[in-house]
């Protein structure tokens, strides 16, 4: 599990980070907000700690602005100002939990550990070897697949981003998942990539590229794959 631990008081944050690397989470470290949201948006964490009050950008910002573009990714405040209406105001944003400084360490652990059991309780898609759409058949096993260029072979990329469209069928799929599930937690393409490879799909499976029927484009967000049949 990777956490990114945004904390500007230096002495909190070396304490903080060395007791999650001992619990055994891979911690990054940031004490500006902006920096921090840059990290958000070049890498994959499971979960974000973030202090309110921060250089440049403050952490109501960045949990309002991460959750509005990530469902999935955890977000536990920590902060000394603790008026109900703070913490109203982070749950409100996004976050799933609000912890007041001073804090006791092992309660930090204790939800933290809580927070990402929760989002991981979440039951994986049923495996998916073969399917069919349309006039369209595809083998993820064997990457052969049925379609407008009649039988052909697929790239190992286009039979895990398919794979991960069809698991997720008629749901929304963010680039920020189809860049952690695909190609990795560090090394991401463009998003123009991605939008090459649904280019390809249409090619390869709608009878009419141009207007597509199985691989839809959601606008500022990412792809849903749809079959109705």
């Amino acid at each position: 599990m990777r956490i990114l631990l945004v904390e500007d008081e230096e002495n909190i944050s070396k304490l903080i980070k060395l007791n999650l690397e001992m619990e055994g989470y891979e911690v990054v470290a940031s004490g500006n907000g902006k920096e921090a949201l840059r990290m958000v948006e070049q890498q994959h964490f499971d979960l974000l700690v973030l202090d309110i009050m921060l250089p440049e950008v403050s952490g109501y910002q960045i949990c309002e602005k991460v959750r509005l573009a990530n469902s999935e990714v955890g977000i536990i405040i920590i902060s000394a100002k603790d008026a109900s209406a703070d913490r109203i105001k982070g749950l409100k944003l996004g976050a799933d939990d609000y912890l007041s400084k001073p804090f006791n360490l092992e309660e930090l652990l204790l939800r933290i550990d809580k927070v990402l059991s929760l989002r991981n309780k979440k039951e994986d898609p049923a495996t998916v070897d073969e399917y069919s759409f349309g006039k369209n058949h595809v083998n993820f096993s064997t990457y052969m697949a049925q379609g407008n260029l009649g039988e052909f072979r697929l790239t190992r990329k286009e039979v895990l981003l398919l794979k991960m469209l069809v698991e997720r069928v008629g749901e929304v799929v963010s680039r920020q998942q189809i860049l952690q599930n695909v190609w990795g937690y560090d090394v991401y393409p463009s998003t123009r990539t991605i939008d090459n490879f649904i280019l390809n799909f249409r090619k390869y499976f709608e009878e009419n590229p141009k207007e597509p029927k199985f691989f839809e484009s959601v606008r500022g967000v990412g792809y849903r794959f749809v079959n109705n049949g």
